[in-house]
């Protein structure tokens, strides 16, 4: 078992609470963490953290030795909304199965699953596969459609007019917001950036089933001829459970409840149905559930005056952005997901992402240079860490995002700067005798041998360069000296040129060069190469580095120079500046 976390972070703490509760609710019963996706389209990394504050909560009792569950319901049974845009393979004549379950609705064109949901659900596995998170999967289709909830069903039909009642407070909530001149106060977004990570989960619809003329009812069939939900309940009979329904299609049926599994009850009512049949003890939801009216409202009262169970521990969790992006929703074409996360950055610290920050603040995922920074910050923790230098906290959320109770996730042998691999990956164009040539140069004293070393880091650093950075803010070295330059330089120039051209053997390692190239200005001006650079000579070391720049690159910035001197090679280098 991983080694238990320090008390000191918000983790522990919910998990303090969590334990607590549900062993005053139901001692010695196992602890049960809950989460809700719906497979309406890309499942994004707002979504995600539906599923990782669970998660991590569920972890750090599993640490603990406390029996938990982490139950993650796929809404697969959900109506299909809307034709999410820019979906690959999807086109317009998906809007003929507006309306049917999600299971119902065929996958995109060429796609090898057998429905939609199957579509994303099974791209999101993948990625809480390679997260680390363990999960029991619950298909809300197989739950209603083999009648494992007909019960309940029954029962909420036969509660109609309770369940009616309690929803009919918060109606009424509304209607006098209204009056007052407008809706009830929602918690927005601190940054119209960040996008709601309800959307994606089964909670966005917030349907409690009314809007009829006629009487209540708690449940929604679909259509047994165009499957969709566009259909009416008209009556119903407590004794004998017919149900009659017509449909917008035309067709009309009568039903036995009782034997009939083609429906679902409507959210407001499905959600703490599952909280009292699972025995949920704790399951956050998005900032929307949690105004006045919302689901997560609603539902704690339903699930006790009507189902008689306890609603769970709820924190409200903040939303998730992008950097570099306006917007996140899985109802539009081009969403970062787990999955494209993970393509760029090691799972380690898209885990830390989550882990790092509190429920209830919102934070962004960088897509663009800003992921080199926040690198930056987690190779400075693990010095931190192993320097004994860092703080509790911090020590807990990186134990949490490279570890789970299950044991050690994988990590990259030589953790080199990412920064500097992406740099090398530029400009070698992910040539893998060169790249191994720069990254055996770095550190002359440790040379990296085999590029398995550097793994899985550096495909992330190349996946980056290639999906994410523009072609014209690539590299591109050139290939034949600059002369009209050259010849224009000044004495002062080409003495710099000169002083940096000597020291390269002596200096080749990144180290090395990096105290070279800020060292020439240095030595111009007749200081010391170690000497603190005043501002004038920090002047002079700008102007130096874009001299370089130009004859190396043809820009006035580009790699880190140390980078890029042994990117380019001695040989090459000494051709470009005129040697």
């Amino acid at each position: 078992m991983a080694q238990t976390t320090p008390e000191a972070d918000w983790v522990s703490r919910i998990a303090d609470e969590v334990i607590a509760e549900a062993e005053r609710r139901a001692p010695g019963k196992k602890v049960v963490c809950a989460s809700g996706l719906s497979p309406s389209g890309p499942i994004h990394l707002g979504n995600l953290r539906e599923v990782m504050v669970p998660h991590l909560v569920a972890d750090e009792i599993k640490r603990r030795g406390v029996p938990c569950e982490h139950l993650l319901s796929w809404d697969d049974y959900d109506r299909f909304r809307k034709v999410p845009a820019g979906v690959e393979g999807v086109d317009e004549s998906w809007n003929a199965h507006i309306g049917k379950p999600l299971t119902a609705v065929p996958a995109p064109e060429g796609s090898p699953y057998d429905s939609w949901a199957a579509h994303f659900r099974s791209a999101m596995e993948a990625s809480l596969a390679e997260l680390g998170v363990e999960y029991r999967g619950i298909s809300q289709t197989e739950q209603y459609t083999s009648g494992v909830y007909r019960e309940q069903i029954l029962f909420a039909m036969r509660e109609r007019a309770r369940i009616d009642a309690v929803l009919e407070r918060y109606r009424t909530l509304d209607k006098a917001a209204a009056g007052k001149g407008g809706k009830q106060k929602q918690q927005k977004p601190a940054d119209e950036a960040e996008v709601e990570a309800a959307e994606g989960s089964g909670a966005a619809a917030e349907d409690d089933g009314s809007g009829g003329s006629g009487e209540y009812y708690p449940y929604k069939p679909y259509c047994t001829v165009c499957e969709r939900d566009l259909t009416t309940v008209t009556a119903y009979d407590d004794e004998t459970t017919e149900l009659s329904y017509t449909c917008q299609c035309g067709h009309t049926e009568t039903v036995t409840l009782r034997e009939f599994d083609h429906g679902k009850l409507v959210w407001k009512v499905d959600w703490p149905m599952r909280w009292a049949f699972e025995g949920v003890d704790f399951e956050p939801s998005g900032v929307d559930h949690q105004s006045p009216g919302s689901s997560f409202v609603v539902g704690g009262q339903l699930v006790r005056e009507i189902f008689d169970g306890q609603q769970p521990i709820g924190p409200m969790y903040a939303f998730v952005g992008i950097s570099g992006m306006a917007k996140m929703s899985s109802s539009k074409g081009g969403v970062p997901t787990p999955a494209d996360a993970l393509q760029i950055m090691e799972a380690p610290l898209l885990r830390w992402m989550y882990a790092r920050r509190k429920p209830n603040q919102s934070f962004k995922v960088a897509f663009d240079q800003e992921i080199q920074r926040t690198y930056d910050e987690w190779d400075a923790l693990e010095r931190k860490i192993a320097a004994g230098s860092a703080q509790p906290a911090d020590i807990a959320a990186h134990l949490r995002a490279s570890t789970t109770a299950a044991g050690p996730l994988p990590t990259t042998p030589r953790p080199l700067p990412y920064r500097t691999l992406a740099s090398v990956v530029d400009i070698t164009a992910g040539n893998d005798e060169q790249t191994l040539r720069i990254l055996g140069e770095l550190d002359p004293e440790q040379p990296v041998r085999e590029l398995d070393e550097a793994r899985p880091r550096l495909d992330r650093a190349q996946r980056w360069i290639s999906t994410q950075v523009p072609a014209e803010q690539r590299t591109r070295v050139r290939d034949e000296p600059d002369t009209e330059l050259l010849e224009s330089l000044d004495a002062e120039q080409r003495e710099s040129l000169r002083l940096l051209l000597e020291g390269l053997d002596e200096h080749w390692s990144l180290d090395g060069l990096t105290q070279l190239v800020y060292g020439v200005p240095k030595v111009q001006a007749g200081l010391d190469p170690d000497a603190k650079p005043s501002a004038e000579l920090k002047v002079a070391q700008r102007a130096f580095f874009a001299l370089l720049y130009k004859l190396l690159v043809g820009g006035d910035t580009g790699p880190r120079l140390p980078t890029l001197l042994l990117a380019v090679g001695a040989d090459r280098v000494r051709k470009l500046l005129g040697a």
